[in-house]
């Protein structure tokens, strides 16, 4: 996992019954993940998440797409 993404996406087990979260926040990744699935685009997310930035949104994608590596067998 990159040093950007780890440095942007957390897990305490005290926010968010501890999902992985965007640091400083109380953002889930899986909200950000959702809201993307439904179609919303980012300027979307940006704007109804004033405290996230795009890199926040990349990082999200990022922990995703790392988190499935190794995770899916086909």
């Amino acid at each position: 996992m990159s040093l950007d993404v780890l440095d942007r996406v957390t897990i305490n087990s005290e926010v968010r019954a501890g999902q992985p979260i965007i640091r400083g926040t109380r953002t889930a990744v899986v909200d950000i993940l959702s809201l993307l699935a439904a179609g919303a685009p980012r300027t979307e997310i940006l704007e109804d998440f004033p405290w996230l930035t795009g890199a926040d949104v990349d990082a999200a994608l990022a922990y995703a797409a790392e988190e499935m590596r190794g995770k899916i067998a086909l």
